[in-house]
């Protein structure tokens, strides 16, 4: 099972951008990642008047697209699914970057950025890291907010393969 990564902050950190270019960098060093996003929210994933859309608007409980390059499955809850429910449904990746998920038991790495404030977003004791733009007194790794090549390493070393942060949802 693929090591799990998951960063957490508040709207406007700058979460998705920094995550954004990690996953390019893995990829360009041949990595499989796949990405669970949380939605405190009801989304919409599909556009208005699109056939799958209209099935979905019709009651269907998932709606399947598929092509020969990729595929997409929108699927109905009676409640939000677990983080360990949706790990199960992805396919076999080397890496999991999950962006939210607070509340999940599983170490975190928080982006905070001044301008943003700097509360963290959950305890101390759950952060494997943090990532900002100001420096932190504590005694977690903290990298910085413009630069992913210090945060990189440290994935590569501490989650691939090696000694790992958070593997099979379990830190180590």
């Amino acid at each position: 099972m693929a090591a799990v990564v998951s960063f957490v902050g508040y709207s406007g950190s700058g979460k998705t951008t920094y995550v954004e270019q990690i996953v390019t960098a893995c990829k360009r060093l041949g990595y499989r990642v796949a990405i669970i996003k949380h939605d405190g929210h009801d989304f919409e994933m599909d556009k208005p008047g699109k056939d799958t859309w209209r099935y979905a608007q019709a009651g269907a409980d998932a709606v399947c697209i598929a092509s020969a390059y990729k595929m997409a499955l929108l699927r109905t809850w009676n409640k939000e699914p677990s983080l360990h429910e949706l790990l199960l449904m992805l396919p076999e990746t080397d890496l999991v970057f999950v962006e939210g998920y607070k509340r999940e038991g599983i170490h975190k790495i928080a982006v905070l950025r001044e301008a943003n404030g700097l509360e963290l977003p959950c305890p101390l004791e759950e952060l494997a890291a943090i990532v900002s733009d100001v420096e932190f007194e504590c005694n977690i790794p903290h990298f910085p907010l413009h630069d992913i090549t210090p945060m990189l390493a440290y994935l590569m070393k501490h989650c691939l393969g090696k000694s790992g942060i958070v593997a099979n949802g379990v830190s180590q």
